[in-house]
């Protein structure tokens, strides 16, 4: 579980934090690694003042209380590894819905609405999910699977990447200015160690039925363990590597049809597509499952993301179409692939199981909807009518890295011939070549 901590924190700063980053353009990507820095900082520490009180704290439909455990009062320090893998849950789940707001949210608005967000929306969605408590509204009430995360965090940040897109509006410029990536080889590097790091965020959510008793390893509860830790860990790191490989074959076969190319860009994101796909199906479907849904995934998100030009969202980085599209996709499909011998022990429409199982999923993803549609909705329009949620026009052209941060992520002095030298700053442009008296090209 250290382990598997570690490399989901590693998933937000720096995975997610150069993955995005080098999807932004060269004005903005210090903007883009700081907004996934600050809500490692800010949703951590509110983690472990309330945000595991409400989580897990006790009962409750849609949050425990608050201050039963605040500040983590009366838990032992031998629960503490749990407890921050569950933060790192939170962290990245709020860092990935600045994918949608790159080059246009002030950081002042990005800072006010991580902790609000946090409190209010993903605090209680994870309780609904993941605590499955007497009443626990999705895994309880509903019924819903969801092994790790597709309704709590892909769909849930998703939906707010959606809202937030809405409210801010579109870039200046777009979509008539190409705004491409600025650095691929950043974004390849960060899409290659957010697949490093699911395996913690999947393997790492096994949930045991019995404990490992060191003072008798061969006792029956003892043996109970490491039969189901095998069984579970075998199954969830085998289907997270099957369904991503299948969900990149998936996108790069679509991208192909459409636009006559396969590039590394769609790679990186069938990577992404195919790892959200199988997040909340990890534990409860085969090895087959597995590659139908990332293939499914791959192939249907590359798809979406192009329909943001359609409807006139400026989604930047594809936040929506990838991860709330992928995390619909995920969550529904366990009622259709999923099996008995599974961690959630229901066989699905094709193993027989009926509709029952797939009513349960699509109840489950349309509560999640509506619950952080809604509740984000309302912050987004609190800050925006009071603080206000964009940085000037001006200020935009210019790049959001000077404006918010006064810094550039590339200064680059170069010394030129004739002791002339010359400055690029990113995000402006340069001069023609002229002619010093001495002849040296400036």
């Amino acid at each position: 579980m250290l382990i598997a901590t570690a490399f989901v924190l590693m998933m937000t700063v720096p995975a997610l934090a150069l993955f995005y980053g080098g999807m932004s353009r060269s004005k903005s990507v210090l903007n883009m690694i700081m907004m996934s820095f600050i809500s490692a900082a800010i949703v951590g520490i509110l983690y472990v003042a309330v945000g595991w009180s409400m989580g897990f704290g006790g009962d409750g439909v849609l949050f425990a209380n608050p201050f039963e455990l605040f500040w983590l009062d009366g838990v032992t320090t031998d629960t503490y590894i749990y407890v921050m893998f569950q933060m790192t849950f939170a962290i990245i789940t709020a860092a990935l819905i600045s994918g949608a707001v790159a080059d246009r949210m002030k950081f002042s608005a990005w800072i006010l609405f991580v902790p609000l967000w946090a409190v209010i929306v993903y605090f209680p969605l994870a309780h609904m999910v993941f605590s499955c408590s007497d009443s626990a509204l999705i895994c309880t009430k509903i019924g819903a699977q969801d092994y790790a995360g597709g309704t709590a965090v892909h769909i849930n940040a998703g939906v707010a990447a959606l809202v937030l897109a809405i409210l801010l509006g579109k870039r200046v410029g777009w979509p008539r200015d190409k705004m491409r990536p600025h650095n691929l080889t950043l974004t390849m590097l960060g899409a290659g160690m957010l697949w490093l790091g699911w395996y913690g965020f999947n393997v790492g959510s096994i949930v045991f039925g019995s404990s490992f008793d060191a003072t008798d390893p061969t006792s029956a509860d003892s043996l109970a363990f490491l039969d189901q830790f095998y069984s579970e860990t075998g199954r969830t790191f085998g289907n997270t590597t099957l369904a991503t490989m299948a969900a990149i074959l998936g996108w790069l076969v679509v991208e192909r049809v459409l636009h006559g190319k396969a590039t590394s860009l769609g790679a990186a994101s069938g990577i992404v597509a195919g790892l959200v796909a199988i997040t909340p199906a990890a534990g409860a479907v085969d090895l087959e499952g597995a590659v139908a849904i990332g293939a499914i995934a791959g192939a249907v998100c590359a798809y979406a993301v192009g329909l943001k030009f359609k409807f006139g969202l400026d989604d930047s980085l594809d936040v929506v179409g990838v991860h709330l599209v992928g995390g619909i996709l995920g969550t529904v499909l366990i009622g259709v692939f999923s099996t008995s011998d599974g961690a959630g022990g229901i066989d699905g429409l094709l193993y027989g199981g009926g509709v029952d199982s797939l009513v349960d999923q699509v109840l489950g993803v349309l509560t999640a909807v509506a619950y952080s549609g809604v509740l984000t909705l309302i912050i987004g329009l609190a800050i925006k009518y009071t603080l206000g949620l964009r940085i000037s026009e001006d200020d935009e052209v210019g790049g959001i890295d000077l404006s918010e941060h006064g810094e550039s992520a590339y200064d680059l002095h170069t010394g030129v011939g004739g002791g002339v030298k010359s400055s690029l700053v990113a995000g402006t442009t340069t001069t023609p070549l002229t002619k010093t008296t001495e002849g040296a090209e400036v």
